[in-house]
C-alpha cells in the first residue's frame, strides 16, 4: 500500500534518515520503535508527503507521491506528536472544522461527530472546551481529527506520550479497533516498547537514521535465540560486582540499576556458579537469579548497545 525505497532526509550536515526502507501492507498494523531522536518523526513526514526526501521515493499503490501527493492525503489520517487542536472550541466544534476541512457538511457531517466523539469516548464532554481537557482527553480528541474523513490508512506519532494510564489504555484499544474492526492499515510510531508489541503485526527499529531490524515480534526476538538473559538482583548496589561481571568474557551485555543486573550470555551458558563466586570474591550477597526469555528490548540492548529509553 505505502513504500518508503532508500529515503533519507539531511538538514544541513546532519543526515537525520539514512537510506531507509519499508513498506505498509493494506489492513496491517506496523510499529515504528526506537529512542527518542531515532529519526522516527522525520521518517513519518517524509512517508506522509510533509516533507520531501533529500533523495529516495514514497510510493502509494506503486505510485510516486513527490510530485503528487494528493491521492495519498485524501485517504491519510495523520495524528502528530504535538496536539494540534483550537483550544478555545469545545471537542464537538474542533471535530465540525477538520470535517469541513475535508469538505464535509450537513447530515453527514453531524454524524461523522457523533461516531468520532463515541469512538473515542468523549462524547459527554463533547461541549466542554478544549483548553479545560487533562492531556489524555486532548490527545483522544487529536485523534478523533484525524479520523473525520474516514482515512485508508493512519500514521500515529507517538500519540501515548505523557499521559495517565488510562487514557493510554484506551487510545491502545481504540488503535485495535480501527483495525480489527474496520481493516484500517495503522503506521504506530513510539519509544514504548510494550505499546508497539500489543498493537502491531511487524516492527521497524529505527536508531540513528536507519532501520536495524525488522519484522514480527517473534521474527525479530529470534536474533537472540542464541542468547539468554539473567535478571540479578542483589541486597545493595555493588560496582565491583558488576565490574567483575563484565569482565567475564563469555558475558555480552551489562546494564545495572540499583539493586537489578541484567545480563546477556549464550543460550547455553550455565553462569549460576560463577556468579556466586563472583558475588562472594566482591561481598555481595545474590537475593534471586531470573532466567528470561529474549524481549524487544533485549534486541534492542544487543543491537545498539544502549537501552530503548535512553
Amino acid at each position: 500500500m505505502l513504500e518508503a525505497i532508500d529515503i533519507t532526509k539531511q538538514f544541513k550536515k546532519k543526515k537525520v534518515v539514512d537510506g531507509l526502507n519499508m513498506y505498509i501492507e493494506s489492513g496491517e498494523t506496523v510499529g515504528l520503535l526506537g529512542p527518542n531522536g531515532a529519526g522516527k518523526s522525520t521518517t513519518i513526514s517524509m512517508i506522509s508527503s510533509l516533507v520531501p526526501p533529500t533523495s529516495g521515493d514514497v510510493r502509494f499503490h506503486k505510485q510516486s507521491i513527490l510530485k503528487n501527493p494528493q491521492e495519498l492525503r485524501r485517504v491519510l489520517g495523520v495524528v502528530p506528536q504535538e496536539i494540534a487542536l483550537y483550544n478555545d472550541l469545545t471537542a464537538k466544534e474542533n471535530l465540525l472544522f477538520f470535517g469541513r476541512i475535508h469538505h464535509m457538511s450537513g447530515k453527514q457531517l453531524q454524524k461523522k461527530v457523533d461516531e468520532v466523539l463515541e469512538l473515542i469516548g468523549l462524547s459527554e464532554q463533547k461541549k466542554v472546551i478544549t483548553k479545560h481537557f487533562s492531556g489524555g482527553m486532548k490527545r483522544r480528541l487529536n485523534i478523533g481529527a484525524s479520523l473525520m474523513h474516514d482515512p485508508e490508512m493512519i500514521i500515529m506519532d507517538e500519540p501515548t506520550v505523557g499521559i495517565d494510564p488510562q487514557s493510554r489504555n484506551h487510545i491502545l484499544e481504540t488503535v485495535k479497533r480501527l483495525n480489527q474492526e474496520i481493516g484500517m492499515s495503522i503506521l504506530y510510531t513510539s519509544h514504548y516498547m510494550e505499546e508497539v508489541e500489543f498493537i502491531c503485526d511487524r516492527i521497524y527499529i529505527m536508531d540513528q537514521g536507519r532501520i536495524i531490524a525488522a519484522g514480527t515480534k517473534d521474527e525479530i526476538k529470534s536474533i537472540l535465540s542464541a542468547e539468554k538473559t539473567l535478571i540479578i538482583k542483589v541486597e545493595q548496589p555493588n560496582e565491583k560486582f558488576v565490574q567483575s561481571i563484565r569482565q567475564e568474557a563469555i558475558v555480552k551485555e551489562v546494564q545495572s540499576s540499583g539493586n537489578m543486573i541484567t545480563i546477556v550470555i549464550p543460550k547455553e551458558v550455565n553462569l549460576f556458579a560463577r556468579l556466586f563466586q563472583l558475588a562472594e570474591g566482591t561481598e555481595t550477597t545474590i537475593q534471586s537469579i531470573e532466567a528470561q526469555t529474549p524481549t524487544l528490548e533485549d534486541v534492542f540492548l544487543h543491537l545498539t548497545g544502549r537501552a530503548l529509553r535512553n
